[in-house]
C-alpha cells in the first residue's frame, strides 16, 4: 500500500514554519505497515491544491492531508477536494452542533444540542457564519470528530485513494489521527502489519567506520532491515521489523539488536532520542560519581548539555567558563608560566584546567576544553579546529587532541568538542578507559 502525505500552508513553503506534521505522520503510518511513498508541500492556492490532490489520487492508495480546514478565506481544503471529486459542498449539521457546543462551553453558555446553534447565532452571528464553513463537507464525505478543536476532519474516497484530511495544528492532528484515522484503517484491513523501529545511538567513530563493521547488518533485502544515519557526529542504527503484532515484530528484531549491542558495546550511548548527556548521567549515577568541567573554547556547551538532563544535580557539581587567560589563572589555578610558555591551546593547559576544576569542585572526575573554534585565530601550528581535552580522575590527568577541521563552522567545532569531552567522561566511568 502506498501513502502520500500532503501538508498545506504558505507558511510551510516560505520557511516561516517547519513542517513537523509530515515527519510524524510518516513514522506513525510506518508503525501500521503503511509505506509513505510521497511527501508534498503546497501553498494556499487553489490551483496548487487541486493539482496536488489530483496527482495523489492517481498514484497513492491513501492520502493524509493536514491544514486548510479553518474558517478563513485561505482555508480551501474542502473546496479543493470537492473540485477534484466533482461533488458539491453540503452542510453537516452534527458537525455544526459540535463546533457551536465547543464555543458555548468556552463561554459558559448553554450546551444543549437542540438550542446551542440558534442561541450562539443570535448572540454571535458572525462567529457562527464563519464556523458554519468548517461544518461544510464534500457530498458523501464522512466527518472526523475533533474533540479538542473546532475543525472536523474529512474522510472519503478520492480517485483510487482514500483521503483523510486532518487539522494543521499538531496537537489536534495527532489526536484525530489516533482516534479517528487508525480505527478506520484497521476496520478496512488497510493496517495489517505493525512496524517497530529500534533506534540505537553511538558516538566515537565515523559513520563509514561503523558501517564497515556492520555490512552484514545493513545489507539490502535483509530482514529485519537495518539503516544507518548520522546527526551531529552521533551515529544511529535503525532496526525496522514488521509483524502482525508488536510482540512478533519485537521478537524478529531481537537477535539483530543483540548483535549490535555485542559488536558495538563501547560506542552505544542509548536509544531513541538519548544522546551523550543522558549516557554520561547514567554512567556516573551507576557508580555514584560526580563531575565538574572547565571550558574555554566551548563556552559552557558541556555544562548546558549535561544540565538538560533531569536529576543531574546528583552527579554534576558545576563548571567554569574560563575564556581568558586571566580567568584560567584566577578560577582554576593555571600557572601564568604555563600559559606563557605553551599557550592557552595546549595539552599542558588543558591538563591544568581539568585538575583545577576537579580540585575546585571536589569532583571525582573533571573534563576541560581549550582550542581554536574559529573562524579566525588559527596558525599553521594551531589551526582552526584544534581542540585539546583534559581529563582529571583519581588515577591522574590525561589529555588528547581533536582535529575537527579548519573548514567547519564555529558552532560545529564547539558542539563536537563538547560531545567528545562528554564521551571521554562516559568511557572512563564505564571502565572502557583507565
Amino acid at each position: 500500500m502506498k501513502a502520500e502525505i500532503i501538508a498545506a500552508g504558505t507558511e510551510l513553503i516560505t520557511g516561516q514554519r517547519i513542517d513537523t506534521n509530515s515527519a510524524w505522520l510518516a513514522s506513525a503510518l510506518a508503525e501500521l505497515g503503511i509505506a509513505c511513498a510521497y511527501h508534498t508541500t503546497i501553498g494556499d492556492d487553489m490551483v496548487e491544491y487541486v493539482t496536488a490532490l489530483a496527482l495523489a489520487s492517481q498514484r497513492a492508495d491513501l492520502i493524509v492531508m493536514t491544514g486548510g480546514l479553518g474558517p478563513t478565506q485561505d482555508d480551501i481544503t474542502r473546496d479543493a477536494i470537492a473540485a477534484v471529486a466533482g461533488r458539491k459542498l453540503v452542510l453537516d449539521e452534527p458537525s455544526l452542533v459540535a463546533i457551536c457546543t465547543l464555543f458555548a462551553s468556552r463561554r459558559g453558555t448553554t450546551t444543549d444540542p437542540e438550542k446551542v446553534v440558534a442561541e450562539l447565532e443570535k448572540a454571535f452571528p458572525d462567529l457562527v457564519a464563519r464556523n458554519r464553513i468548517q461544518a461544510t463537507l464534500p457530498e458523501g464525505a464522512e466527518p472526523l470528530a475533533n474533540r479538542v478543536g473546532t475543525a472536523p476532519g474529512i474522510w472519503m474516497g478520492l480517485g483510487r485513494a482514500t483521503i483523510a484530511c486532518l487539522p494543521g495544528v499538531p496537537s489536534e492532528m495527532k489526536i484525530m489521527y489516533r482516534e479517528q484515522v487508525v480505527p478506520r484503517l484497521s476496520a478496512r484491513g488497510l493496517a495489517q502489519q505493525v512496524t517497530r523501529i529500534r533506534k540505537i545511538n553511538m558516538f566515537g567513530r565515523g559513520e563509514s567506520e561503523i558501517e564497515a563493521d556492520a555490512l552484514d547488518l545493513t545489507a539490502r533485502g535483509r530482514i529485519p532491515e537495518v539503516g544507518i544515519t548520522a546527526h551531529q557526529a552521533t551515529i544511529s542504527f535503525r532496526v525496522f521489523s514488521r509483524g502482525s503484532t508488536a510482540e512478533i515484530a519485537d521478537e524478529i528484531a531481537r537477535p539483530t539488536v543483540d548483535t549490535i549491542y555485542e559488536r558495538f558495546a563501547d560506542l552505544i550511548i542509548g536509544e531513541d532520542e538519548a544522546d551523550l548527556e543522558e549516557a554520561v548521567y547514567d554512567a556516573l549515577s551507576e557508580r555514584s560519581l560526580t563531575l565538574a568541567c572547565a571550558e574555554s573554547c566551548t563556552g559552557g556547551t558541556i555544562a548546558h548539555k549535561i544540565t538538560r538532563v533531569a536529576g543531574v544535580s546528583s552527579v554534576f557539581l558545576g563548571g567554569v567558563v574560563s575564556y581568558s587567560n586571566a580567568a584560567k589563572q584566577e578560577l582554576l589555578g593555571v600557572p601564568e608560566g604555563l600559559l606563557a610558555h605553551f599557550g592557552a591551546v595546549s595539552a599542558e593547559v588543558a591538563a591544568a584546567m581539568a585538575a583545577g576544576a576537579r580540585l575546585k569542585f571536589g569532583a571525582h572526575v573533571a573534563v576541560s576544553t581549550t582550542g581554536v573554534a574559529g573562524p579566525g585565530g588559527g596558525t599553521a601550528e594551531k589551526p582552526v579546529g584544534l581542540v585539546w581535552l583534559g581529563l582529571a580522575t583519581p588515577e591522574g590527568v590525561k589529555t588528547k587532541a581533536l582535529r575537527l577541521g579548519e573548514e567547519q563552522p564555529r558552532e560545529i567545532i564547539q558542539e563536537r568538542a563538547a560531545k567528545h569531552a562528554l564521551n571521554w567522561v562516559r568511557r572512563w566511568a564505564k571502565g572502557y578507559e583507565k
